[in-house]
């Protein structure tokens, strides 16, 4: 009410007007301090909660915990291809980045897209988009330079 006062003063026209040019809005007002003559109900009943199989479920938990770890080995990994390059650290790259992309693009997968059908053919072409990053860099450490001394070629640039 008091909302309504200083609102109505900010208007110039009192607070009657207002109450008297909207009725509905007395009503809405007056309804909160009611009380309720319905029996209690459960919120429970009204709420759709998730189906039992996937409340709790340790291997999103599981999934949640390695995407951290991954970050986590990158922000090594890094450092470490730039002191010790050489083909395992190369094939290590490749793996932690092609999944490391796979997860981030499968959570965009997963907000953006909407319907059965599309998000099974966003999922199987996130599959192959993976699967070929991953060829295309294991490719490239193999017939080429690597991933490390292709980045320290582009630094001397």
């Amino acid at each position: 009410m008091a909302a309504l006062v200083r609102l109505s003063s900010v208007c110039n026209r009192g607070a009657r007007w207002l109450l008297r040019r909207c009725p509905s809005l007395v009503s809405d007002i007056f309804s909160v301090f009611r009380k309720s003559r319905d029996p209690p109900t459960l919120l429970a009943a009204q709420i759709h909660l998730s189906p039992a199989h996937h409340a709790g479920s340790k291997a999103a938990s599981l999934h949640w915990t390695g995407e951290r770890a991954l970050s986590v080995v990158l922000l090594g990994l890094l450092p470490a291809a730039y002191l010790y390059p050489g083909p395992a650290m190369d094939y290590s790259l490749a793996a932690a980045l092609t999944l490391h992309g796979h997860w981030g693009l499968g959570q965009v997968v997963t907000d953006y897209v909407h319907g059965s059908s599309s998000i099974k053919v966003a999922n199987a072409g996130l599959l192959a988009l993976s699967a070929v990053t991953f060829a295309g860099l294991c490719y490239f450490n193999y017939h080429d330079v690597g991933i490390c001394k292709a980045v320290a070629m582009l630094w001397t640039l």
